[in-house]
């Protein structure tokens, strides 16, 4: 007999485990990943970054959606091992205007991320143009200050302003401490975000995102694309409201991720109907609307895309304007396929 996901929360972070895998072997001394890329700058210039996947303990939420407990470790990192990851990584990766520091979870997580590493991390990244981390809503607070007065300290110090910067013909007040702060929302759907066991409220997540606007850190926002519960239908309403309700907290970026299995938890659920991704089609139409509204930037996560992009006539194509999207922000004109009698 199927064992559906349980209505009660206590019993969900249980369900969610069971459900797991294998865990990969990872190495305290070193980023789990880390890679260049490019992307666009409010400013619309298309700016260098580079991302480090920080290796560290896992985090203390058991989220139903999320993968990235696979490149964690059962233990705290001991203090010096982030920097020392952040070293590993820098010498590797070419200049870029700016860094990401991911960590499978929340770098104002302390069992994560020790806050006694906070000056060196800040040190070795100060001269970056932006520092982009990210958290969970509920850890956004005077940690997060720290951090930012930190960054503050020399180079990034003349550029703690507020600026006004031109996006695609509107304007927008932009956070220039150096700080951006990333956090998953996930979806609107009060309903959805209940049931994702990400022990989140719209009200919660509206109260970080006004903490980073008054103490002028910039805000980016994840939301998923078609996450468990929600029709194809459902998927783009929501996703589309997820990007106005990021966009009304103050973010200057919205991440789409469309959801993929892999877990264990919705591979189970798929297997219930209770869960299936997103067709492509849906990916770009949320990628559409939310680049129509002229809001802030609004880009996808390519990530493994391919699994997504089934027809062998248009699949090229189509992931290509994504990519040229993600750069632009401005629509090209759709791709259209009488193969798969879909217009993308």
């Amino acid at each position: 007999m199927p064992d559906p996901y349980p209505a009660n929360a206590a019993e969900r972070d249980r369900w969610i485990l069971t459900r797991r895998g294998t865990r990969s072997v990872v190495d305290p001394a070193q980023p789990y990943g880390f890679f260049a890329e490019e992307e666009r700058a409010a400013s619309g210039e298309v700016v260098s970054v580079n991302t480090v996947l920080l290796t560290n303990r896992e985090c203390p939420w058991r989220c139903l959606m999320c993968d990235l407990w696979k490149h964690t470790l059962t233990e705290p990192v001991p203090p010096g091992a982030i920097p020392a990851q952040i070293d590993y990584a820098l010498k590797r990766l070419p200049p870029a205007r700016q860094i990401k520091l991911y960590n499978s979870g929340s770098f104002f997580d302390r069992q994560a991320i020790p806050v006694e590493d906070h000056p060196a991390i800040a040190e070795r990244v100060r001269g970056s143009e932006r520092v982009i981390v990210e958290s969970h809503p509920a850890l956004i607070g005077d940690d997060v200050r720290r951090f930012r007065d930190l960054l503050s300290e020399g180079a990034i110090s003349s550029r703690s302003r507020r600026r006004e910067e031109a996006h695609d013909g509107c304007r927008l007040q932009i956070a220039d401490c150096g700080l951006e702060v990333a956090l998953g929302l996930e979806t609107a759907c009060p309903e959805v975000l209940e049931r994702l066991n990400k022990r989140l409220t719209l009200d919660q997540f509206r109260r970080a995102a006004e903490f980073l606007q008054k103490n002028e850190m910039a805000l980016r926002v994840f939301v998923l694309v078609r996450p468990p519960f929600l029709d194809e239908a459902a998927a783009l309403h929501w996703a589309c409201r997820s990007i106005d309700f990021a966009f009304d907290c103050g973010a200057t970026v919205v991440a789409l991720i469309p959801t993929r299995g892999g877990n264990g938890a919705l591979d189970a659920l798929a297997q219930q109907g209770e869960f299936s991704p997103p067709s492509l089609r849906t990916v770009e139409s949320s990628l559409d609307y939310g680049i129509g509204q002229r809001r802030g930037r609004v880009f996808v996560d390519l990530w493994d895309i391919a699994r997504l992009a089934t027809c062998r006539h248009c699949s090229t194509a189509r992931v290509t304007r994504l990519r040229q999207l993600n750069l632009a922000q401005d629509s090209p004109p759709p791709v259209a396929c009488a193969e798969c009698s879909k217009v993308g």
